[in-house]
C-alpha cells in the first residue's frame, strides 16, 4: 500500500490520526529508516514477535489515544527473555488501564532494542506560515529543557545543519563521555521529513520521538502522524 492509498484509506474511515503501522509504512516509503517492529494483539503474539526480532526488545502500548506512552506505563525496555516479555505484557495491560481507563488498547508493539542518544524531529502545520519543522533533544528532555530549533518547510541542507547546531544538546551529539550521535544522518533525516511534508501537504503533524542516533546512524523509534480533517 503506497502513500496515496494509505492517506485515502485514513480519510475514508473518518480518521485524522494514522495508526502506528500506517505511519511507519509512510516513512519507509519515503526512505526514512524506522526500527524493526511487530504489532502483537495478545501475550502469545508478543512472545512470538520478540522471538522473531531477537532479544533484547522494547514493548510499547498500541493505542491511538495514548500519545505519551511512558507516562501511562506503556513502555518497557531491555526485555531479554520470553518470560520477561510475558510478565511485561500482563503488567502493562493493568498499568495502562489504570492510567487511561477509557483508552482503546489494541495490543502492543514489539521493537528491536536500539542504543544511542534520543532526539526528536517533528512537524506542525501553522495556519499562517504552513509547515514548520522542529528538531531537538528527545525523550523527556524535549519537555524538560525545551531545547529545540525550528524552520519553515522546505529546507535546504545548510538549514538542516544549522537546526542541529542551534540546540544546546549539540555538544552532546558531537561527543561527550563516550556517547556520540551522528549529525550527518540527522541532517539527512531532517531533509527527508521536510521533503515528505512538502510533497504531501495534507499531513498536518508528525512526531518522531525518539529518533535514536549513534555513530552508526540514526533511526526512528516511534512515529505519530496526523492529516488534515
Amino acid at each position: 500500500m503506497g502513500i496515496a492509498e494509505i492517506l485515502s484509506t485514513t480519510r475514508k474511515e473518518g480518521r485524522t490520526l494514522l495508526s502506528y503501522e500506517e505511519g511507519k509504512r509512510l516513512l519507509e516509503e519515503w526512505g526514512i529508516p524506522v526500527v524493526s517492529s511487530i504489532a502483537a494483539r495478545d501475550r502469545a503474539g508478543a512472545i512470538e514477535a520478540a522471538r522473531s526480532l531477537g532479544f533484547p526488545v522494547v514493548m510499547k502500548i498500541l493505542s491511538p489515544e495514548i500519545v505519551h506512552k511512558s507516562d501511562a506505563g506503556g513502555v518497557v525496555t531491555d526485555l531479554r527473555t520470553e518470560e520477561e516479555v510475558s510478565r511485561a505484557f500482563e503488567k502493562m495491560m493493568v498499568d495502562v488501564k489504570e492510567q487511561m481507563p477509557v483508552a482503546s488498547i489494541q495490543g502492543v508493539i514489539i521493537e528491536r532494542m536500539l542504543t544511542g542518544m534520543e532526539v526528536i524531529i517533528g512537524v506542525i502545520k501553522d495556519s499562517q506560515f504552513g509547515h514548520v519543522l522542529l528538531f531537538g533533544m528527545g525523550g523527556i528532555l524535549v519537555e524538560l529543557l525545551k531545547d529545540t530549533s525550528f524552520r519553515l518547510v522546505p529546507i535546504e541542507p545548510a538549514a538542516a545543519e544549522d537546526m542541529i547546531k542551534e540546540v544546546k544538546g549539540y555538544a552532546l551529539l558531537e561527543g561527550f563521555r563516550g556517547k556520540k550521535g551522528n549529525t550527518e544522518s540527522l541532517r539527512d533525516l531532517l531533509l527527508k521529513v521536510s521533503n515528505f511534508v512538502d510533497q504531501n501537504p495534507e499531513i498536518c503533524e508528525i512526531d518522531l520521538n525518539p529518533v535514536m542516533t549513534s555513530p552508526s546512524g540514526s533511526i526512528v523509534a516511534d512515529v505519530r502522524i496526523k492529516i488534515d480533517g
